[in-house]
């Protein structure tokens, strides 16, 4: 085969930290080589089949371009999807194949050695070297050994949202934010739908009243929600699906035309031959990494949900500042530093949480002060019912002694956005009295605070 092809910077996975910190490097003329297993994949997961197609398809739900049945309507947005990815794929193989100095193969990569790898493309094998090597193949969905999770009427979320025609019944085993968001998305479109998960509660991380508040507004959709159930396996009668329950002593079987699992993701690193590179793994399977993203091979890093870390796209960006650092600067920036990094399931309306909850600030011996309220009792936000959406509420807890927030659920339209300004107070140390006190604009779901932090 010769020698290997030796390129400054080997990218493995065209994922958000390693596109962005590749299409930087080919900036400043270093040799890049980015490999990615499929061209349907350029761009990576968020791109084609994770955040920007599943919360396509919730706006076009919520928000349907034309009439028609729904059969029609799912169509007509499944079309509109796919165009997007499609737009955005070719953007973001722009973006790096654009440079002069990077080179892009589609193919499959394994380590042979340290920072040497080979890659099959088709009938052809390649010999590359990197300088450096960064490792970004993200996460696969988690499938246990549930007899019939592997059945012809079992999907994961990637394929679901390539179907082209709307279940009428759907089934979904996993009451995560993947779960939910897609429950609430098709029951809109049309789809009669069940939540299961193995949880005595749902949204168990969140309080009470908001998760209590959850499942209202879930159940008013026409969302069923059976929680503490055993999946003990699925059947297929060449028809229909069957998912067979056990909740308590009762036994239960929920039909379906199709049973979405959805039982979170895991770091993909099969067929990667990290032992030949000396690049340890955890014991739940992410690749082992300090707090500068280095793993345990000389100049080879991991970005993004393979590394183990949250899992959110914004997190893996900044994976790369935390690369890019060390390459062109001081290289202090690390993962320690990270703190009131938002979240957001965009069930409708969107729920969004930064920082601690109610329950845990008191369990950590916080004194504090909540400040809550439904959304449809705050007279300053007049912007969720202009939108036609006053369902939900906001709640923020405040360090008594210091006026800092330390944490906020946000539940109701606009939520995303909010989150972030509350992040943002967090990390520079606003306090309440001022988030209270600020000048928003006028009608906003951000002025909410206005009102809700004067109830302490």
């Amino acid at each position: 085969m010769g020698e290997p092809a030796s390129y400054d910077a080997v990218f493995i996975g065209w994922g958000k930290g390693n596109k962005t910190l590749a299409a930087f490097l080919a900036a400043r003329g270093e040799s890049v080589l980015m490999i990615e297993q499929s061209d349907r994949m350029y761009g990576g997961t968020c791109i084609n089949i994770g955040c920007v197609p599943t919360k396509a398809l919730v706006e076009s739900a919520n928000h349907p371009s034309g009439a028609g049945a729904p059969a029609a309507r799912y169509a007509d947005a499944i079309e509109r999807k796919n165009a997007l990815t499609a737009l955005l794929r070719g953007r973001n193989y722009t973006m790096v194949d654009s440079h002069e100095t990077a080179t892009v193969i589609t193919g499959r990569a394994r380590f042979v050695g340290r920072r040497e790898l080979e890659v099959s493309a088709g009938n052809e094998t390649v010999s590359v070297r990197g300088e450096k090597v960064f490792i970004g193949t993200g996460s696969v969905p988690v499938l246990p050994p549930i007899p019939g999770l592997d059945g012809p009427r079992v999907v994961t979320s990637t394929e679901l949202i390539d179907l082209t025609e709307l279940p009428p019944r759907l089934a979904v085993v996993g009451a995560g934010s993947i779960g939910l968001e897609l429950a609430a998305a098709y029951a809109t479109f049309g789809s009669t739908v069940t939540v299961v998960d193995a949880v005595p509660d749902l949204l168990p991380s969140q309080d009470r009243d908001v998760a209590d508040l959850v499942a209202s507004v879930l159940a008013d959709s026409g969302i069923e929600v059976i929680l503490g159930a055993t999946v003990d396996h699925i059947s297929d009668d060449g028809s229909t699906a069957a998912v067979h329950l056990t909740t308590g002593n009762e036994k239960r079987t929920i039909e379906a035309d199709l049973v979405l699992a959805a039982l979170g993701r895991r770091p993909d690193t099969a067929g990667l031959d990290l032992e030949a590179a000396g690049v340890a793994v955890t014991e739940k399977g992410a690749i082992l990494v300090d707090e500068h993203l280095r793993t345990t091979a000389n100049g080879v890093w991991a970005l993004g949900d393979v590394n183990g870390g949250p899992q959110f796209t914004y997190v893996s960006l900044d994976d790369f500042r935390i690369v890019r650092e060390q390459l062109v600067a001081d290289g202090a920036r690390a993962t320690t530093d990270r703190r009131a990094v938002p979240a957001t399931t965009f069930i409708t309306p969107p729920l969004a949480q930064v920082g601690l909850t109610e329950q845990e600030a008191r369990e950590e011996g916080f004194e504090i002060k909540v400040a809550a309220k439904r959304v449809d009792t705050i007279a300053a936000m007049p912007r969720a019912r202009i939108v036609g959406d006053a369902r939900g509420m906001i709640k923020v807890v405040v360090d008594a002694k210091t006026d800092l927030v330390l944490g906020a659920t946000i539940f109701c339209v606009d939520s995303q956005e909010i989150v972030n300004l509350v992040a943002l107070a967090m990390r520079h140390d606003v306090t309440a009295t001022e988030l209270r006190d600020t000048i928003y604009t006028h009608p906003s779901s951000t002025e909410a605070l206005n009102e809700v932090l004067s109830t302490i």
